[in-house]
C-alpha cells in the first residue's frame, strides 16, 4: 500500500509546515505528485498509524467499489437491488485496476465515484459540475470533463443549462487551485510552475505499468524518452475522443468515451487508473452486446501487462508479438474510440436528451419519468420540436 503512505506523508507535511514536493518515502522513494489541494485533504491520514491506515483504505476502497457499482448500473439504466451490488462488487474485485487500487491504497474509485455521481444526476440539477472540478483539482486527469461538460452537444432544451455546467466544474477546478494557492503557497507555486513539468517525476513512462500512449509508443519504439513522438499519437486521438463524446446522442456513451480518452492521452496513466472499466461493463451489459463485454472483462482480468518480461529495462526490448500484450488497455480505449466512430458517423447529435434514466431509491430499478425527450426511446412521448418530432426514429438514406 506505498500509495497510501506517500499520502500520508503528504498530510504530515502539511501539518509541520514541511516541503511537500521535497520528500520520498517507501523503499521505492516515491514523491508526492499530486496538486496542494488534494494533500489538504490528505490531513487526516497523518494521524493513522499504518496499520489503521491499510485498515482504513481497504474499507474504504472496498465501500467505494459498491458505490462505483451502483453508479455504473444508474449510468447504464440497470437496477441496482442490494444483492446484485454486493455480487457484482466481488466480481469487480478481480478486475486488474481495482485490485491494483485496493493493493497499493490509491484514490482512483473515490474520482471515479465523484465524476460519475456528478454526470449521474440529472441535466440542470443544482451544483452539477461541482464534483467534478473537485476531482480535477485532486487529480488533474479528470480534467477533460470538464472540457466535456462545456463543448458537448448531448444538452437538455436550454442551451444556457450547458454553460453553466461547464463554468461550474471549470470554477469548481479553480476553487481547488486557489484554496491550494492560499493555505500552501509556497508548494503551489512550486507545483503549478514546476512540478506539473516533470512527468518522469511521476515514473518511468516506459514501463509497463504505464498504459497510456505514451506508454505504448515508448515500449514499441524502445525509447525511455519517445519525445513529440507520442504527441503526434496523443493529440489527434485526444482531440477525435473528446469530439466524439460531446457528440454522441447517448449520456452514457459520452462519459465513457471522454473517461478512456483522458486515461489513454494523459502522459501517465498506471494500470490501476483504469478503474472506468467497471462502469464500461455495466453499459456494455444493458446496451446487449454481451459479447464485447466479456472480452472486455477478459482483457481486464488476464494481466498480460505482467506476464511480459518486465524487470529492469526488458519492457523497452519486447518482440513485436507481445507489444499488444504489454499494452491492454490503450489498445482497447483505442478500438472503443473507433468503434463510436463508425456507430456515430454521419449522425449528427440532437438538441434533446434527458441523460440516464433516474433509479427508484427503494428498489434500484429504473423509474418512470413523466416526460423524455430521447431519440432512442421508442416509448417516449412525441413532442415536436423545430428539427421535427423527438422520440421519432431517425431514417437515414
Amino acid at each position: 500500500m506505498a500509495d497510501a503512505f506517500v499520502y500520508r506523508a503528504e498530510g504530515a507535511a502539511v501539518v509541520a509546515g514541511g516541503d511537500l514536493y521535497g520528500f520520498t518515502v517507501t523503499e521505492w522513494h516515491l514523491p508526492a505528485t499530486y496538486p496542494p489541494f488534494a494533500a489538504i485533504l490528505f490531513v487526516p491520514t497523518a494521524w493513522l498509524p499504518p496499520l489503521a491506515l491499510k485498515a482504513a483504505f481497504v474499507a474504504g476502497n472496498t465501500a467505494l467499489l459498491a458505490l462505483l457499482v451502483r453508479l455504473s448500473c444508474r449510468l447504464a439504466g440497470l437496477p441496482a437491488g442490494v444483492p446484485l451490488v454486493c455480487a457484482a462488487t466481488a466480481g469487480a474485485l478481480w478486475l486488474e485496476p481495482v485490485f491494483q487500487t485496493v493493493l497499493f491504497g490509491q484514490i482512483n474509485l473515490a474520482l471515479a465515484c465523484l465524476v460519475l455521481w456528478d454526470l449521474t444526476r440529472p441535466p440542470g440539477a443544482p451544483g452539477r459540475g461541482v464534483a467534478v472540478g473537485i476531482a480535477a483539482g485532486v487529480k488533474l486527469t479528470p480534467a477533460l470533463f470538464v472540457a466535456y461538460l462545456l463543448f458537448t452537444r448531448r444538452t437538455p432544451v436550454r442551451p444556457r443549462v450547458r454553460t453553466r455546467e461547464g463554468l461550474t466544474a471549470l470554477g469548481s477546478f479553480l476553487g481547488t487551485v486557489l484554496a491550494g494557492a492560499l493555505l500552501l503557497p509556497a508548494a503551489s507555486v512550486d507545483f503549478w510552475t514546476r512540478r506539473l513539468f516533470e512527468t518522469d517525476r511521476v515514473g518511468k513512462v516506459w514501463i509497463v505499468d504505464n498504459q497510456s500512449v505514451q506508454g505504448l509508443v515508448a515500449r514499441a519504439l524502445g525509447d525511455p524518452s519517445p519525445g513529440p513522438a507520442w504527441a503526434l499519437v496523443a493529440v489527434p486521438a485526444g482531440c477525435a475522443g473528446l469530439a466524439l463524446a460531446c457528440r454522441a446522442a447517448d449520456a452514457r456513451l459520452g462519459v465513457l468515451l471522454t473517461a478512456f480518452t483522458a486515461l489513454l492521452v494523459s502522459p501517465v496513466s498506471w494500470s490501476h487508473h483504469w478503474v472506468w472499466c467497471v462502469p464500461l461493463l455495466a453499459v456494455l451489459h444493458a446496451r446487449g452486446r454481451t459479447g464485447l463485454a466479456v472480452l472486455s472483462a477478459a482483457v481486464f482480468t488476464a494481466r498480460t501487462l505482467w506476464l511480459v518480461p518486465h524487470r529492469g529495462d526488458l519492457d523497452l526490448r519486447l518482440p513485436w508479438w507481445q507489444q499488444p500484450l504489454a499494452s491492454p488497455y490503450p489498445l482497447l480505449a483505442a478500438a472503443l474510440l473507433t468503434a463510436a466512430w463508425l456507430t456515430l458517423r454521419g449522425n449528427p447529435a440532437p438538441d434533446e436528451y434527458a441523460g440516464p434514466p433516474p433509479l427508484s431509491i427503494r428498489t434500484g430499478a429504473p423509474a418512470p419519468r413523466a416526460t423524455v425527450n430521447c431519440p432512442h426511446d421508442d416509448t417516449a412521448p412525441r413532442v415536436p420540436t423545430r428539427h421535427g418530432t423527438a422520440g421519432e426514429p431517425v431514417r437515414r438514406g
